[in-house]
């Protein structure tokens, strides 16, 4: 015992005689501005590095150490450096006159799931008293349902920590089928599969290790845990959009209803028979919300699933939020146009994931990419487009757009290569040129997409850039021979303006089955969203790339859809008597149609959005749990609108159980709706709408911004509301202004306000006149 502690002095001792080393840490060096100004070159850029060497140098005594040291130089607008360095020695800088501040390299916290900073229910990484969050207790105890692919249990966005006992009123169950490794917990309550309508189409092909809810596309995995995903620290995709990780409702219990698997038939893997078994089963179990991130061609309501099964779920006061598609900004696109649903287009955040293609000439151009692959620094590559490297058979619109099979080894080798978006997977031109010997790619966006861009996990060095700069770089690399150029490493940028920008992809209305409802209903965050994703697949979604990933960035109506459905879990948890029509109210009445500079949302060819593209605006959560007045609406209220559209008791059994007697005279354009659309104008037309007061007391005057060539006015326009739940109702009285009538849609609003609360409803004109 005595020689132990002996040692342990002796040890001690002579740790203490020791020499101390001084502890380095990362500083940030800032200097202010260049003066090289925007038309700076890379020469102007390595003057930059090789000052900021010798400034340091002279410090530390030498420029290699200062080059060992820093590992930043910012060479563009900001003059500084980021450099590993001793307390002492940032002391010392500080007091250089030449620095006008020095600090540590502290911590900051990206949000991953960036679009709820976006859209306010945090800033920073802060959470203020007065978010949504707070108030909703961050939707604790709601429970979210998702009809997609099914969910891999395993990401930590399904991780039950932190969660009580599953609610006594669930009735679902965990069907793990053939997957014995498959497991629900305390915030995965509940899993199911439905592919009896897929075996039917797809025959033999479907085995046994089809049955299970295991998500292997990796949409149902995304989608979920957007809507209702846990909290999870460190999420990012290759080290991009590092942050913390979180749904809408990030305390709400999740399920998944699997209906949607892999295209091993022609046909679309989502079956009719499977989506409306699921919306059955979905009810039975009890959840409060439902999020479908699919759909179709427009159908006519009895011959739609989805307007049928929501139908029942709205019906047992189940909100359900759909995705609005991705046909693009063709007029009657829209997709899950029912007035029962919440139907989502697809808007930007101010996040991008930024890489630079540097020209020969100088030129820098902006574009987006994920790669994990990165040129060697300082080395300029030949340039070439694909028509320049196309094989002898080959079309020149085939090279161009980098297909398999078109591109020439000889030629291709060693070079970047001009790809036209388009004809193939984005990913897979990376794939193609990769083959035929290239270094990277550079994408031209299409005159359609415009500046719209969204990254992609490339498989190697590769960035797309917007049409506008396309033309600029096809002009350089067509008009000289030695062309070269150099792609940047991906960098994430946030705060980027503006936005949000109306997708190009996102479906528009108006409305093909019924015009007079004016779809979609809201926008909401759909452009390269970091969610949760499968176990199998690559990020890049291609056969060739074996990248797994914990997180992945994903574009689409269907990334939007579950923004909305964790936005109604919280205010259903915050209003758990409202019904889906008021919640739909609140959420479309507050929300905004002005980008982060405060000008009207634009789409990707920076022309001014409208309702068809937005429907109310971009979704704004902390508005909608006060929203003061609501546009509410019962079962028969639907019902009497079915007849209105024509369907008689016989047809509208179908979608409630019973017999049901349609009133006469019936008019759809009096369905108490947040939004009024009169498409077929002929002189005047009076529209009858119903508020209710959910808020406190007050007196609500109308103002109105009429629709060009549209006289609009509303009697009575003052509302005086004294208690909760009091309901008023109003008249709309449209009609034309003089002799002409407008040529095609015209757009309005009508916004009821007590100055506290601003209940905002868009208003959509066409006329039938002869327009002269």
């Amino acid at each position: 015992m005595k020689q132990s502690i002996c040692l342990l002095l002796s040890i001690l001792f002579t740790l203490l005689l020791r020499p101390t080393f001084a502890t380095k840490k990362s500083y940030v060096v800032y200097m202010g501005a260049h003066s090289h100004g925007k038309e700076a070159t890379s020469i102007d850029f390595d003057r930059v590095i090789n000052s900021h060497h010798e400034f340091l140098g002279s410090h530390l005594g030498s420029i290699e150490k200062a080059k060992d040291a820093i590992f930043y130089s910012y060479t563009r607008h900001i003059n500084g450096f980021a450099a590993i360095l001793e307390d002492e020695k940032a002391a010392e800088l500080s007091k250089n006159p030449k620095v006008v501040s020095i600090f540590l390299n502290k911590e900051k916290e990206l949000h991953t799931t960036r679009s709820w900073n976006f859209l306010g229910l945090e800033h920073e990484g802060k959470i203020p008293k007065s978010s949504l969050w707070k108030k909703a207790r961050f939707g604790e105890d709601i429970i979210i349902g998702n009809i997609d692919s099914g969910v891999w249990p395993e990401s930590e966005s399904f991780s039950d920590e932190g969660m009580g006992p599953v609610p006594s009123r669930w009735k679902g169950t965990c069907q793990t089928g053939s997957d014995p490794t498959f497991r629900c917990n305390r915030k995965l309550i509940g899993a199911r599969y439905f592919i009896k309508g897929f075996a039917a189409k797809a025959g033999a092909l479907v085995t046994s290790k089809f049955y299970t809810p295991r998500d292997t596309l990796g949409h149902g995995s995304h989608t979920l845990s957007t809507a209702g995903g846990n909290f999870v620290e460190g999420a990012n995709i290759f080290g991009y959009g590092n942050g913390t990780a979180k749904g809408g409702s990030p305390r709400a219990r999740v399920a998944a209803y699997k209906a949607c698997w892999p295209r091993i038939i022609p046909s679309d893997s989502c079956t009719d028979a499977d989506v409306l078994a699921a919306f059955d089963m979905a009810i039975h179990d009890g959840v409060d919300v439902l999020s479908v991130s699919m759909g179709g061609l427009p159908v006519p309501y009895a011959q739609d699933s989805i307007a049928i099964g929501s139908f029942h779920a709205v019906k047992h006061g189940i909100v359900v939020v759909t995705s609005g598609g991705n046909s693009g900004a063709y007029p009657g696109t829209i997709a899950n146009t029912a007035p029962w649903l919440i139907t989502v287009g697809a808007s930007t955040i101010d996040r991008e994931f930024s890489s630079y293609v540097i020209l020969g000439n100088n030129k820098r151009y902006r574009g987006v990419s994920l790669s994990t692959g990165a040129l060697p620094e300082g080395k300029s590559f030949p340039i070439i487009t694909g028509a320049f490297a196309k094989v002898a058979n080959a079309t020149t619109q085939e090279a161009n757009f980098c297909i398999a099979g078109t591109l020439d080894p000889k030629k291709a080798k060693g070079a970047i290569l001009v790809c036209h978006r388009g004809g193939s997977a984005a990913v897979e031109k990376c794939t193609q040129a990769t083959l035929v010997g290239a270094v990277g790619i550079v994408i031209l966006n299409s005159a359609f997409f415009g500046n719209e861009m969204y990254a992609e996990p490339y498989l190697c060095p590769a960035t797309l850039i917007s049409y506008s700069d396309g033309l600029q770089v096809s002009s350089y690399v067509n008009s000289s021979r030695t062309a070269t150029a150099y792609i940047t490493r991906p960098t994430t940028e946030l705060g980027t303006k503006p936005a949000p920008i109306m997708a190009a992809f996102s479906s528009i209305g108006p409305n093909m089955v019924t015009p007079e409802i004016l779809k979609p209903d809201i926008t909401a965050p759909g452009v390269s969203i970091l969610a949760a994703f499968t176990g199998v697949q690559g990020s890049a979604e291609i056969g060739l790339d074996d990248r797994r990933v914990k997180f992945n960035t994903m574009t689409g109506t269907s990334m939007s859809c579950p923004h909305v459905a964790g936005v109604v879990g919280l205010l259903k948890t915050l209003h758990p008597t409202w019904s889906p029509a008021a919640i739909k109210s609140a959420i479309m009445t507050s929300a905004r149609t002005r980008d982060n500079t405060i000008n009207p949302m634009t789409n990707s060819t920076h022309l001014k959005a409208s309702p068809f593209a937005y429907g109310s605006g971009h979704i704004w959560p902390n508005r909608a749990m006060d929203p003061g007045l609501v546009y509410d609406l019962i079962i028969d209220d639907y019902m009497n609108f079915l007849c209105a559209q024509g369907y008689n008791e016989t047809q509208i059994s179908f979608f409630t159980k019973g017999y049901f007697k349609c009133p006469e005279p019936i008019s759809f354009s009096n369905l108490n709706l947040p939004s009024i659309t009169v498409p077929n104008l002929k002189s005047s037309i009076v529209v009858t709408r119903t508020l209710k007061n959910v808020g406190s007391p007050g007196t609500y005057k109308a103002r109105i911004r009429s629709p060009i060539g549209i006289s609009v006015v509303v009697e009575p326009n003052t509302l005086e509301f004294k208690k909760i739940g009091e309901e008023k109702s109003f008249k709309i009285t449209l009609k034309f202004k003089g002799n002409k009538a407008p040529k095609d849609y015209v757009f309005g609003q009508l916004i009821w306000s007590d100055k506290k609360h601003y209940v905002r409803s868009p208003i959509v004109v066409k006329s039938s006149k002869n327009v002269r």
